[in-house]
């Protein structure tokens, strides 16, 4: 009798044990029966974000004075190409950069996710000399905008040189900083097919086209195209209202 007593109590323990593993896996179950719309919607919003909009925190000044350190803008995954989500691999074109276009893009150095401005398309033949932009064997005009002082978080302030570019459709502030030279001499390159030449706008503080090469259309990731909220946070992280949904196009 005792065995046939030791016997069930066996079977009831391993019942037990079989129950007690069986446990997490119906807790999860649960979890996604009872948050089934919830997870559908981070599904959705992630492929989304892969495939058709986006946004990018900005965290260094090599678009001032355009883009700040804190602004985080609207990126548009659709301007250029339809792309298979999480992916590289183009699956459709939908219209071609062009000069004076504000790209994010993987870098071809790295991989690390870059913002810069469209200088040099498919085809063109680009020069630097002494900070001076040719295009074709064209000068770039320039508009003196003004001199200013920047601050660079150490009590001192560089000075500044600020003007306005005349390449594309919406001419463009862009600043030179005095007494640097950054890489002020290049080329003359000629750009094959899809790859693209970019340049950030502070000229002479920008890890660009210069250093990390011409960029594969591949690796193009959207068109920003507005700032939507911004903070400062190389200051004091106050809220910048006055970049609040911002156009960089202007």
């Amino acid at each position: 009798m005792r065995d046939m007593n030791f016997g069930k109590a066996e079977v009831s323990r391993h019942r037990s044990a079989v129950s007690m593993k069986g446990e997490p896996v119906r807790r999860i179950r649960s979890f996604l029966r009872n948050n089934r719309g919830f997870i559908a919607f981070l599904l959705v919003f992630g492929l989304a974000r892969t495939a058709v909009a986006d946004y990018n925190v900005i965290p260094s000044g090599s678009m001032h004075p355009n883009i700040l350190e804190g602004d985080v803008v609207l990126v548009n995954r659709l301007a250029y190409d339809l792309k298979l989500p999480l992916s590289d691999i183009v699956l459709a074109r939908l219209g071609d950069p062009r000069r004076g276009d504000i790209v994010t893009f993987s870098s071809p150095k790295d991989g690390v996710r870059l913002i810069k401005r469209v200088v040099g398309l498919p085809g063109d033949i680009v020069t630097m000399k002494n900070k001076q932009l040719l295009i074709n064997g064209h000068p770039v005009g320039y508009v003196p905008i003004d001199v200013a002082t920047e601050d660079v978080g150490d009590g001192n302030g560089l000075r500044l040189l600020r003007v306005r570019e005349e390449l594309g459709d919406h001419p463009y502030p862009i600043q030179w900083l005095s007494g640097t030279a950054n890489a002020p001499t290049f080329g003359p390159i000629v750009i094959p097919a899809d790859r693209y030449l970019m340049l950030g706008d502070n000229r002479d503080n920008s890890i660009d086209s210069r250093f990390i090469g011409l960029v594969p259309r591949e690796l193009l990731i959207g068109r920003a195209s507005r700032v939507l909220v911004s903070a400062a946070i190389t200051k004091n992280w106050m809220p910048r209202m006055d970049r609040f949904g911002k156009s960089l196009y202007e």
